[in-house]
């Protein structure tokens, strides 16, 4: 998601809230600067030093579980997240980061915990926190995910994504037509400037089609560098609308081709989990 994304980015807020202990902050300091960088092998390493140099730093445990994160090793963020909670539970960023991680690994009943446990400790963080709100989906707690969706009107008033998934809770409880009749609005002077977006918002209230949206976001004039992220985008979503109109063969070929366009955004996570939980049942 757009700005869901940069609240929940993965070095910003639980960065900037940690004093780290004095004598492991230039390493942390490195830890962090190799995170920016992309160097998430020279990430972990640092942090490993930084565990070695003070094995009861909670704050060095979390970094350990941030480096492991980025490079998508769940199981050792996991345990990280788990050992820095442990020394210190004042980090309740390690409740909600390793809430994040369970949910990649398709563990929602673990994901959920994590995530109640964080907001009931932090419920300023609720409006928005829109992973609570696809993962209470996920668990198939319908009118938690709109409830969520719903107050999440107040950080993301402009983003379609917000408004997808308080409908698509809805269309699991009640239906596709009723869902639409609760649909939340968007403000027409702050349309979501993503291309395709908007065709998106438009689908979902039954007055486009996915070939639509697919055209727009095929057009040859517009730069190949975002090409594979505007083409998952379109296909996670026409995928996840097939499937709340009850079509899921449809859901499932827009899913699999979203999955193969892997792109390094939690919301790549979310569709690629939605597959494993259907290869479940």
């Amino acid at each position: 998601m757009r700005r869901m994304l940069i609240l929940m980015f993965v070095f910003a807020p639980a960065m900037n809230v940690l004093a780290a202990d004095e004598d492991v902050t230039p390493l942390l300091n490195k830890v962090q600067t190799a995170l920016k960088a992309g160097d998430t092998k020279a990430a972990i390493e640092l942090a490993k030093e930084a565990v070695k140099l003070d094995s009861k730093s909670g704050k060095a445990q979390f970094y350990l579980g941030e480096a492991f994160a980025a490079e998508r090793k769940h199981i050792d963020a996991i345990a990280a997240y788990d050992k820095a909670f442990e020394l210190d539970p004042k980090l309740l960023g390690a409740l909600d980061r390793r809430g994040g991680e369970n949910f990649k690994l398709g563990k929602i009943e673990e994901c959920m915990t994590d995530f109640e446990k964080y907001l009931k400790a932090r419920p300023d963080a609720y409006p928005g926190h829109w992973r609570f709100g696809i993962a209470c989906f996920y668990a198939g707690r319908f009118a938690d995910g709109a409830k969520q969706f719903k107050a999440g009107e107040v950080e993301f008033g402009d983003d379609v994504e917000n408004v997808f998934w308080h409908y698509l809770c809805n269309a699991k409880l009640d239906g596709v037509e009723k869902a639409r009749e609760k649909m939340l609005k968007l403000d027409p002077s702050k349309p979501d400037r993503r291309v395709g977006f908007m065709e998106i918002y438009e689908l979902i209230q039954g007055k486009s089609t996915p070939e639509k949206i697919l055209a727009i976001v095929e057009d040859p004039k517009l730069p190949d560098a975002s090409k594979t992220e505007r083409m998952f985008y379109a296909h996670l979503y026409i995928g996840l609308n097939y499937e709340a109109e009850g079509n899921k063969v449809k859901a499932l070929e827009h899913l699999k081709k979203a999955d193969a366009m892997k792109i390094g955004h939690y919301m790549w996570d979310v569709g690629h989990v939605h597959l494993l939980l259907a290869n479940k049942k």
